[in-house]
């Protein structure tokens, strides 16, 4: 069994945010696979669904705690490493530019706060992640190494304006950028499901 988790807040009104792009890709991956709805299961306070993918079973979860308690649903569900292996976990990236994504595995959480809830929870980060960026891309010829904050070719929001950036809802160019990448983000999943993860990770890392 794989475990397929989207990282994010419940509720409408953070239904848009940044910080809830693996809840948005992962519904979106859900529509695809022509699913009629999400189950909620109140023993893990997440939203689930299970189906058969490239021939595994595989388990999608939404937790519908907020988002430095998304380990929660899980501890209940992983409770060994071996299971833990199966999981990949969909979550926004300061780190990365909007449009980019980067498939990692066994990788502390870098600060995410809901990354870490889960390596809590699950007593292990041997699990993958895929990274999707939501800051915005400096233009080519812009970038200056020497600042922290354009690494990678990004412009990270001020330290003081972080959960202001989180918190907004994507522009609509925004949105289009993140459906573009969405198909790429599906065809990685199926990869992973069909034990290739090191293949999905030269392809689009």
């Amino acid at each position: 069994m794989f475990y397929l988790v989207g990282l994010g807040n419940p509720g409408n009104k953070y239904s848009l945010t940044r910080h809830n792009v693996g809840r948005i890709i992962l519904d979106g991956y859900f529509k695809r696979l022509k699913v009629k709805e999400w189950i909620y299961d109140k023993k893990i306070n997440a939203l689930k669904s299970e189906m058969q993918i490239e021939k595994k079973k595989v388990m999608l979860l939404l937790p519908e705690t907020f988002m430095n308690n998304s380990g929660k649903a899980l501890s209940k569900i992983i409770a060994s490493k071996n299971k833990a292996r199966n999981l990949i976990v969909i979550h926004d990236d300061l780190d990365l530019p909007l449009g980019k994504f980067k498939i990692v595995f066994n990788r502390g959480s870098a600060g995410h706060k809901g990354v870490e809830s889960v390596i809590r929870a699950v007593k292990t980060k041997e699990f993958a992640r895929i990274r999707v960026g939501i800051s915005p891309k400096i233009p080519s010829g812009k970038i200056r190494p020497v600042r922290k904050k354009f690494s990678n070719g990004v412009k990270k929001p001020d330290a003081k304006k972080i959960l202001d950036f989180l918190m907004a809802d994507f522009k609509p160019q925004e949105t289009e950028i993140i459906k573009k990448i969405s198909p790429k983000i599906f065809e990685a999943l199926n990869l992973i499901f069909n034990g290739e993860l090191e293949k999905a990770m030269n392809k689009f890392n």
